[in-house]
């Protein structure tokens, strides 16, 4: 079988998670090339997961040009999203682009315009939708075990991105809510279809108006509420106000049940160390006294099965599933812009679906 060929742009955090999904298929795909800024980074993370045989790029307009290969897996700032993502269908390559799809609707909508004119698929890196738990979770749901499930309750939330480019707005687009929970948003408009009728909204404002995070431009923290076409609920929260690692959680709240879901604690280790271990689970500040670390990660995240799946319907040239596509990616973010409206107007937003 002909090997997907893979240009990766970004070497940092999400260049990691998608590597190590990689690495785990190598039957299936190769690295052709690596774009970074920062040569040493790119070639120990090619190394960490046994690359070899790639050619390095500072430049990603060179490398986009002047690398052969299938796809295109953009893991850089978000400012960088549109540019890099136009640029790779402009040159006939599908695209597997990281959340937030971009920093604006007009640019997640100028995305999709070229997708279509390109007829070159963007892939939409929703992790949540490959979770074990979550896809445990909603296997139960489908067979009536709590009943119709009429309210939601979705969060993600930690003590706040150390990156240069989450701090300023030209580059990040939003605050915890965009960063955040673009996640809860994307999977429960998944769920509904994009079905969403109105959503109310409420955060901290930025800068010296945030709970914690005075220098921060954008929000931390963020809730809204939202309603669907069918009549459900659901309350969704993001926040860099959170001690002590990751919050993933999500609760179903049906007619006849309830059902949790605790994505990032839900490990069968328990640790209580003095010194402290190298490491526990994502955005834990502290690794001593007692601690759950995580058993893998980034499978229990999604992340290694929304590679997979990406790689899968790149190898045929077909759209992701439902939840997946740029088509989705710009739903959300229409959803997001709806709820920074919400807050600074004081009102609910109307959808006409």
């Amino acid at each position: 079988m002909k090997k997907v060929k893979v240009l990766l742009i970004g070497s940092a955090f999400a260049g990691d998670l998608h590597m190590d999904a990689y690495s785990r298929i190598k039957d299936r795909v190769e690295i052709a090339a690596i774009c970074s800024a920062d040569a040493a980074q790119a070639n120990a993370l090619a190394a960490k997961y046994g690359f070899g045989g790639y050619r390095l790029y500072a430049d990603y307009n060179a490398a986009i040009d002047e690398t052969d290969c299938d796809m295109v897996d953009i893991c850089v700032p978000n400012f960088l999203h549109h540019d890099v993502c136009v640029k790779a269908l402009t040159n006939n390559r599908n695209v597997i682009c990281e959340k937030p799809l971009a920093t604006n609707v007009a640019d997640g909508e100028a995305m999709i315009k070229k997708s279509i004119e390109t007829g070159k698929h963007i892939y939409y890196a929703e992790d949540w939708l490959f979770a074990p738990a979550i896809l445990r979770a909603l296997e139960i749901i489908k067979e009536g075990a709590i009943g119709v499930p009429v309210f939601m309750r979705a969060r993600e939330c930690h003590c706040g991105s150390h990156s240069p480019f989450a701090q300023t707005l030209k580059f990040c687009g939003g605050g915890s809510m965009l960063h955040l929970g673009i996640h809860p948003v994307a999977f429960l408009l998944s769920l509904k279809n994009n079905e969403w009728t109105e959503i109310s909204a409420m955060t901290s404002g930025g800068l010296e108006k945030n709970l914690i995070h005075k220098k921060l431009e954008g929000e931390d923290w963020a809730s809204c509420q939202m309603r669907f076409a069918d009549g459900a609920t659901a309350v969704i929260e993001a926040n860099y106000t959170t001690s002590g690692g990751m919050e993933d959680i999500i609760d179903f709240y049906g007619d006849s049940g309830v059902l949790h879901i605790d994505l990032n604690f839900s490990g069968p280790i328990s640790c209580f160390s003095i010194p402290g271990m190298r490491y526990t689970v994502e955005k834990a500040e502290i690794t001593n006294g007692w601690s759950r670390p995580a058993v893998d990660e980034k499978l229990n995240l999604g992340y290694v099965g929304e590679i997979d799946h990406f790689v899968s319907r790149c190898a045929e040239n077909l759209p992701a599933k439902p939840g997946l596509t740029g088509r989705d990616g710009l739903n959300a973010l229409i959803a997001v812009d709806a709820v920074y409206r919400s807050a600074r107007e004081g009102r609910v937003i109307k959808n006409e679906i």
